[in-house]
């Protein structure tokens, strides 16, 4: 009888197909969570066990990560959790920089009103997040992320949407510990902030430079 999502989570069944990619999405979520540190290596037979599936759909799934950069495959010793270097990491943020901060003057551009209001509307929760006292890293960057890909639907390419989604993939490998620093929460909701008052003053070049620096501050963070 073939596997399906009903195995390891219930509810509706799904193809065989599904079910790797299920299986991808919640080791995605347990990496990006520290469950499974960078540079641990990947006990198949347990997950599989835990998850009621054979290692088949298992093996899909962590070819996914790997094609991600989320998973590194080792010859004769299996899956690992990728490490990512402090030039890898560079590179990272500096394409992210360049993609993202183009988009942002796309959207400063040619936003509409309700759109922009979309983005005040996210930065109010992220402001909500930071909260003296009760601020949620959790939270914070789960904020921040929608802000960022909210602007990225809105400036309206496909193609460089997906690239974003990738690299930002492998940047959540480090990005929590960075906002873990003392003091990156507050520097990062200033940075926003830059970023949404020259939205809304429709300025692409200001909106874009904001972005550049956001990128740049995020980066010496992480190191």
């Amino acid at each position: 009888m073939p596997e399906t999502t009903s195995d390891i989570r219930g509810g509706k069944s799904l193809s065989p197909k599904a079910l790797y990619v299920e299986v991808a999405e919640l080791l995605r979520q347990r990496i990006f969570k520290r469950e499974l540190e960078p540079g641990s290596w990947i006990d198949e037979l347990r997950i599989a066990e835990e998850y009621g599936i054979s290692r088949t759909p298992l093996r899909e799934a962590l070819k996914v990560l790997a094609t991600e950069g989320l998973v590194t495959m080792k010859v004769r010793r299996g899956a690992y959790v990728t490490e990512v270097s402090s030039n890898d990491l560079a590179d990272v943020y500096h394409l992210l920089s360049l993609l993202e901060s183009d988009a942002a003057g796309v959207v400063a551009a040619k936003a509409t009103d309700a759109e922009l209001a979309e983005l005040k509307t996210l930065h109010a929760e992220l402001e909500a997040a930071a909260l003296p006292g009760t601020a949620n890293t959790d939270e914070f960057f789960a904020v921040n992320e929608r802000f960022h890909m909210r602007l990225l639907e809105i400036a309206n390419n496909r193609w460089r949407d997906q690239m974003v989604a990738d690299l930002r993939k492998v940047m959540k490998l480090n990005r929590h510990n960075s906002l873990l620093k003392t003091g990156r929460i507050a520097e990062s909701l200033a940075e926003h902030r830059a970023i949404l008052q020259a939205l809304l003053a429709r300025d692409a070049g200001a909106t874009a430079q904001r972005m550049r620096e956001h990128f740049s501050n995020g980066l010496q963070a992480a190191n």
